[in-house]
């Protein structure tokens, strides 16, 4: 009996065991329920402070987009391929960013547009990134191997986001804006001819005094449009601001639109055939060079040759007088009196220092030396070393190595196929053309209306002079006709024929 009431007694604390378990097991699903619980808080507060920000951020890009909206005008579609693919991932992630916001929305928004519109011809345009032309800048810096202290000039149009670039990367560069974009800017609201002089004249002084004196007279000319003009850095444009680490004093990125135009025919093929078609160009190009520097003759190249002899010439007018220093004294005709620096190879004209070739007064003084005697040598060795026929010689020393044929091509191991991007065709003919600047269809307009009038006044010509029994040329030159005309001889003085046929009709 004791031991069934303690079989008894321990089933009794088993079910004790079993429930306290169950308890427990209670107690841990209620705290499982209660970190489900408060998962599902800090999910749903994630939730919120993910849309908040997603809202956040969208609302910030739409004003940052409102602010920072760029419209390029035709000019600058001109110079800066818009379409080009080096910008389009970043239009693609743009895109794709949009997209993913709307499906974590969980509702259809209107899709964002991010393309800029031109109001004259409606043509697509993006929104420029620095970082864009950060990459692209260093993919050159890498390249052509320049270091920070590197003597390095940029000249551009209106490219925007280009000078932030140019800080970062090239820190140490000169940037110069092309005067033929500031022009073409001036005259959006200033459209007369005597507004291009003005801006040439003060672009070209190579002077601070002579820059002062210019802009003063375009400020009597028109004050706004000088105000305007003011507003832009001096360093950027003019030559009295520029430094002579470059050596050279051009304003125009004439440069850059030589090789430009020479990609017409290649411009709207694929980009490995564009790139095929630059490489054989350059082929070509180095050889027509090579063939010119063969018949160059003299220590210099061609340019930099006709450029000292007009020196040369000019510097017979001059008179230069030795301080018993380094220093020269040199005066001319019109008042034109410079001071010569010979050991640091400057002139207050300040043309020697810009270009790196002598100028008139430099030359003056280098003969005054010579007639006292002084060993000045030839006078190329005060010529840059970037103007001389050897370095010319050694920039074209490097050759574009010829390729095999498609056939001759190895074939990839690649076993991912690669297939072309889809490719959509846009409705009309494709443009081939660049769009020409405001400043070139007036041009074109003028000249049209020049051949106009040059057809009528000829018309006119012609009709006056058929009246009086005259013709006009193919070259527009009136010449008489002889029609109705009689011959008179010259031995029997005899009309009807000539000497040549002459038997003596008229005479004795």
């Amino acid at each position: 009996m004791v031991e069934d009431k303690d079989k008894e007694a321990g089933v009794d604390e088993v079910m004790v065991e079993d429930k306290d378990k169950e308890a427990g097991v209670d107690e841990v699903m209620v705290e499982d329920k209660d970190k489900e619980a408060g998962v599902d808080e800090v999910m749903a507060k994630d939730k919120e402070s993910l849309d908040e920000g997603v809202n956040e951020e969208h609302h910030q890009n739409e004003e940052h987009q409102n602010e920072e909206e760029v419209v390029y005008d035709e000019n600058t579609l001109d110079d800066f391929e818009i379409f080009d693919p080096l910008f389009g991932d970043q239009y693609e992630e743009q895109h794709q960013n949009e997209q993913n916001e709307e499906v974590e929305k969980g509702h259809q928004v209107e899709e964002e547009n991010v393309e800029l519109v031109d109001e004259e011809n409606n043509v697509p345009e993006m929104e420029v990134d620095m970082t864009d032309f950060q990459d692209i800048l260093q993919t050159i810096d890498d390249g052509i191997g320049t270091e920070w202290n590197t003597d390095f000039m940029v000249v551009e149009g209106e490219v925007e986001g280009l000078i932030p670039a140019l800080s970062e990367v090239f820190p140490s560069a000169e940037h110069r804006y092309c005067l033929r974009h500031i022009h073409e800017n001036m005259r959006k609201t200033w459209k007369l001819s005597e507004y291009k002089e003005h801006l040439w004249k003060c672009a070209t002084a190579t002077t601070i005094p002579e820059f002062e004196h210019y802009m003063s007279e375009f400020s009597f000319y028109d004050n706004k449009a000088c105000e305007w003009l003011r507003k832009i850095p001096a360093k950027h444009w003019a030559r009295s601001h520029f430094t002579g680490r470059a050596v050279s004093d051009i304003l125009l990125n004439n440069l850059c639109e030589a090789f430009n135009i020479k990609l017409t025919e290649g411009r709207d093929k694929p980009i490995l055939g564009c790139l095929e078609y630059i490489r054989q160009y350059l082929m070509k190009r180095i050889c027509n060079v090579m063939k010119v520097m063969e018949k160059a003759t003299g220590p210099l190249t061609p340019t930099a040759t006709r450029i000292l002899e007009g020196n040369k010439s000019q510097a017979s007018q001059y008179i230069a007088r030795w301080n018993g220093g380094e220093k020269y004294q040199v005066t001319g005709p019109w008042q034109d009196q410079h001071v010569v620096d010979v050991k640091n190879q400057t002139c207050t004209c300040r043309k020697w220092e810009l270009v790196g070739i002598p100028c008139k007064h430099a030359i003056a003084t280098l003969n005054e030396m010579t007639a006292n005697s002084e060993d000045v040598g030839d006078i190329y060795r005060w010529v840059h070393k970037v103007y001389w026929l050897d370095t010319w010689k050694k920039v074209y020393s490097y050759k574009v190595e010829p390729i095999k044929g498609r056939i001759m091509w190895p074939k990839s191991l690649c076993p991912t196929k690669l297939i072309p991007p889809p490719h959509h065709n846009q409705p009309g003919r494709p443009k081939k053309k660049r769009r020409p600047s405001e400043d070139e269809r007036l041009s074109q307009s003028q000249r049209e209306s020049q051949k106009k009038r040059g057809r009528e006044s000829q018309k006119s010509s012609q009709d006056v002079s058929q009246e009086a029994g005259a013709t006009v040329g193919p070259d527009g030159v009136t010449k008489l006709t002889r029609k109705f005309v009689t011959v008179t001889c010259a031995k029997c003085k005899n009309k009807g024929h000539n000497s040549r046929t002459c038997k003596g009709q008229g005479g004795k």
